[in-house]
């Protein structure tokens, strides 16, 4: 019997990998790094108590990726896919090509990661020699725990396949009410199904209609009305446009810098 070519065992795994159904779903190239130390520590953000997080809790703004269900499993994303914040929460299954580094590549293995940050350009480097995450290049910027579970430490940056699939998460959708008086900015993270939010709606109990929240920036959500004293209730849409309504999330005494866990989940 004929032995099978390195890139045909590559496609048989990505067809099993995938499953019978998703077997023709276009699978992607890419280029993977990694950052954030062994421990993937320079990948979450923990801001000071009395602070909101920004972009300490990187571009999508989750902070501690444990609380927030995402772990180390995580990557920055190339503007090419990032999306201006868009594409926060959604999930990719990466694969190492070993069909140009078999070298580099550990044999038999993915990841699901999920994109947690972003990966600004550097126009100071050449875009195949430093600007990995330059336009308009799809890169994955991984932590150093993800990547490793694909690729060797020493191989600094591999070529990969990546395709994009549903998130699947322990627990409810969570929402995290930052902000201040009049302007409610509120965090929601642990999505599953598509992992990306599209749209959001809040509620106080005072209110007989949803009101449209927009996006702030990575997975933040901004309400400007006055909903102290209110018991909050949520609903949220992710980009392949299934719905989930979370009722009364937060009691009438919520507190700005308070979390809330559901039951609710995609």
């Amino acid at each position: 019997m004929e032995k099978l070519s390195v890139f045909s065992r590559i496609v048989l795994f990505l067809g099993i990998l995938t499953g019978t159904k998703g077997a023709s779903a276009a699978w992607l190239r890419a280029h993977a790094t990694f950052y954030g130390g062994s421990d993937a520590s320079g990948t979450m953000g923990f801001p000071h108590k009395f602070t909101t997080c920004h972009l300490s809790c990187g571009a999508c703004g989750y902070g501690n990726l444990y609380r927030d269900g995402y772990g180390v499993k995580t990557a920055a994303l190339s503007t090419a896919l990032f999306n201006k914040g868009k594409a926060c929460g959604g999930c990719y299954m990466i694969v190492c090509d070993a069909t140009q580094v078999p070298q580099w590549c550990l044999k038999g293995t993915s990841i699901t990661i999920t994109a947690t940050n972003y990966c600004p350009p550097n126009y100071a480097l050449p875009s195949d020699n430093g600007g990995w995450c330059n336009p308009p290049r799809p890169h994955f910027d991984m932590s150093q725990p993800a990547f490793e579970s694909i690729a060797k430490y020493k191989a600094g940056i591999v070529p990969i396949l990546y395709r994009q699939v549903g998130c699947k998460r322990s627990g409810g959708l969570r929402f995290t009410i930052n902000g201040r008086d009049y302007f409610e900015l509120v965090l929601i993270s642990n999505v599953g199904g598509a992992g990306e939010i599209s749209k959001v709606w809040i509620k106080g109990s005072k209110d007989n209609k949803w009101e449209a929240m927009t996006m702030n920036w990575g997975s933040n959500w901004q309400s400007l009305k006055y909903l102290n004293g209110q018991t909050l209730s949520f609903r949220v849409q992710t980009s392949d446009r299934k719905t989930r309504t979370a009722l009364n999330v937060a009691p009438s005494g919520w507190k700005f810098g308070q979390t809330f866990t559901t039951n609710v989940q995609f």
